[in-house]
């Protein structure tokens, strides 16, 4: 089994490691905050007080952290990765960046005698903790190779989708999935309630037809239940957004339903919510109706 070193213990991070704990890996652990490493040792991980010490003797380095400037923080100065790791470590990065800026830290990792993959994740906190996350993996075939035996310890359904920057393409386009998902649930919820129907009933039937969707069984209760304490926080999605939509220019195409959906989330972080789930998207929803 590997020495593995986990750098960002949040949401995800943190039952990404326990996992790869319990699949009998050597996890060391390095996060801003005490209290996760704490939790990861309690685990049966270890801790490190820097990212210097925690790739040291890092076979595999995973680094899980909010956005491209973290990432790059991460790895590059005297006590980032690219300085510290032993040459042909391999590094996982399963961030959601910019596809560019994945494709530009790769080269300075494999500058720096690294291997590295792009690896960013779907299934929110909940497929964390089952480790059955969706993974898209960007890289070389022999890097993908390498680095599979450690993302099957956290995900279940893992491909690779092509060069460097390639899987944080595939992750922008799953995130504009599902914030219109989100959406359209939102929406449909508040049509269904202002009818006095069954919701529950309703989003039985619902999920057992062609409407039915990952996104309606993971957020419906949620919006139901109006409980949007964050599996996945509305700042992290605003912040995906503008990668896609920022991509989508780039590229020359157009995004409509993305690029309004867009503005909605954006609103809800300008208003104060960007540290609820995704899910609570429906507050924006149902506040322009007059309800809540």
């Amino acid at each position: 089994m590997s020495n593995i070193t986990v750098i960002g213990l949040g949401i995800m991070g943190l039952p990404m490691a326990k996992n790869l704990v319990a699949a009998g890996h050597h996890v060391t652990g390095f996060n801003l905050s005490q209290d996760r490493i704490d939790e990861l040792v309690a685990a049966g991980g270890h801790g490190a007080g820097s990212i210097a010490e925690a790739v040291a003797a890092a076979d595999v380095i995973i680094t899980m952290v909010p956005d491209s400037p973290d990432v790059a923080a991460a790895v590059r100065g005297d006590d980032g990765i690219f300085a510290n790791a032993k040459a042909d470590a391999l590094w996982i990065d399963a961030s959601s960046i910019r596809p560019d800026v994945a494709a530009e830290l790769a080269d300075e990792a494999r500058a720096a005698g690294l291997r590295v993959v792009d690896a960013p994740v779907s299934g929110g906190e909940q497929g964390a903790i089952d480790a059955v996350l969706s993974i898209m993996v960007g890289g070389t075939e022999a890097d993908f190779a390498s680095a599979l035996p450690v993302l099957e310890a956290v995900g279940k359904t893992i491909v690779h989708v092509g060069p460097s920057g390639a899987g944080q393409t595939v992750k922008a386009a799953n995130q504009l999935i599902v914030a219109v998902n989100i959406q359209a649930l939102a929406e449909a919820i508040l049509f269904l309630e202002a009818y006095g129907v069954d919701t529950d009933a309703a989003l039985k039937v619902l999920g057992g037809g062609l409407a039915g969707s990952k996104v309606l069984d993971q957020k419906g209760q949620k919006m139901l239940n109006r409980d949007f304490a964050p599996g996945f926080r509305l700042a992290l999605h605003n912040k995906d957004m503008g990668i896609i939509t920022a991509a989508a220019r780039q590229a020359g195409i157009t995004i409509p339903l993305g690029a309004h959906v867009a503005q909605l989330v954006g609103s809800t972080v300008q208003q104060g919510d960007g540290g609820l789930d995704h899910s609570g998207l429906f507050k924006l929803t149902a506040a322009a109706s007059g309800r809540n």
